[in-house]
């Protein structure tokens, strides 16, 4: 593609854009072209946030965590006549439902060129420990169907990590004409500088950032922390994260005022400053199974310079090296991720080694100069 090309990118919650796309809109503007977000969930100070980017905001309706096809066969429909109306070069979609019905709105608005990206495979391929209700599974069925017919029509589709596209591609026989895996979204190092730790003391401070999903191990982090506490009662949990009432497995807000009485660990509700936070943190634990991409919050917690502790699973898995930057465990295992911690309390020294070991994956694998350049490359908009 040449200068001065119209790239629409398409989205769900206006504050991806400005928090995780912002990199990228500021590298599609600086060589010269028009970058229009079409959001579905935005107050009117997101919108101007992302006119501050420099990009164009576009409204749209799509319901994220709705089940009407009639509904979202009309919402297409008038994607597709707001996609027309700009006549974009690119269109750029992410997350599942915009993959799907951003690419046949696309496709129906004739655009000449439609890319997808699924930043992990969510929900309903997310194995739980009882097996997939009967609901999950007939949605994960409709949600497979809906990709057979969206997916074939893109000309190109990026994953995050390299198993999304054997369990979703290969498992369900879906041809798609062009797959990439990119390996994470990225972030700016200079958002989340290193810092890195010395003198370590004890107590020893483990922190747990992501939305309040029994998929991301909030569980598992609460039933470790009450094992190592027995041991060694000082060493302080806390969580950062909140409700996505949208999330089929999202956290019941009684559950989450039962976590809090328990004082088992520190909850200090919603915080702007995370950077702080990790900081002053010694051991970043994301004890996921939920089926994303590259987890962000590990990858920032890399970034300045922190251990981790998270599960060997798809995403997860390729922010650790085993025993290099921190440890992999099994999934739904407390028992394990609590050893994990005690080592980490019975041998702080290991702390910092493998703390500055994550910094220098994540200047690797994780900057966000270097991954835009690997998704504008992907994208073909060349200046």
């Amino acid at each position: 593609m040449k200068l001065n090309k119209k790239v629409i990118l398409i989205g769900t919650v206006a504050t991806s854009f400005y928090g995780f796309r912002a990199d990228l809109i500021c590298t599609l503007l600086k060589k010269g072209h028009k970058v229009y977000a079409f959001t579905s969930e935005y107050t009117t100070e997101d919108l101007k946030k992302i006119e501050q980017l420099g990009a164009i905001p576009v409204t749209y309706n799509l319901n994220r965590g709705g089940l009407n096809p009639l509904a979202d066969i009309f919402a297409t429909y008038e994607l597709a006549k707001k996609i027309k109306a700009i006549n974009p070069d690119l269109v750029f979609s992410y997350f599942s439902k915009p993959v799907i019905f951003g690419t046949l709105a696309a496709k129906l608005a004739k655009a000449p060129r439609i890319i997808g990206m699924l930043e992990g495979l969510g929900y309903t391929f997310t194995e739980q420990p009882e097996g997939l209700s009967k609901k999950t599974q007939l949605i994960k069925k409709i949600q497979v169907f809906l990709y057979k017919i969206a997916l074939p029509q893109l000309d190109q589709l990026i994953f995050l990590n390299p198993d999304d596209p054997k369990d979703l591609l290969e498992k369900y026989a879906i041809n798609v004409k062009n797959v990439e895996v990119l390996g994470g979204i990225g972030l700016n190092l200079q958002d989340y500088p290193y810092q890195p730790l010395s003198n370590i003391h004890l107590p020893l401070k483990f922190l747990f950032i992501g939305r309040l999903l029994k998929e991301k191990g909030i569980h598992e982090f609460v039933q470790a922390a009450k094992l190592v506490k027995k041991i060694y009662p000082d060493t302080e949990f806390t969580v950062l994260g909140a409700i996505d009432h949208h999330n089929l497995g999202a956290l019941q807000q009684t559950e989450l005022d039962t976590l809090i009485s328990s004082n088992i660990i520190n909850y200090p509700g919603h915080v702007s400053n995370i950077k702080d936070w990790i900081a002053d943190s010694h051991v970043f634990v994301l004890p996921s199974y939920y089926r994303e991409g590259v987890p962000r919050s590990t990858q920032e917690a890399m970034a300045v310079g922190r251990a981790i502790i998270t599960t060997d699973v798809p995403g997860c898995r390729e922010t650790v090296v085993d025993g290099v930057n921190g440890f992999l465990v099994p999934k739904w295992n407390p028992e394990a991720l609590a050893d994990k911690m005690i080592y980490f309390i019975e041998h702080p020294e290991q702390i910092p080694l493998m703390g500055a070991a994550s910094y220098e994956i994540a200047k690797e694998k994780f900057d966000a100069n270097v991954v835009n350049k690997r998704l504008i490359k992907f994208l073909e908009v060349v200046g």
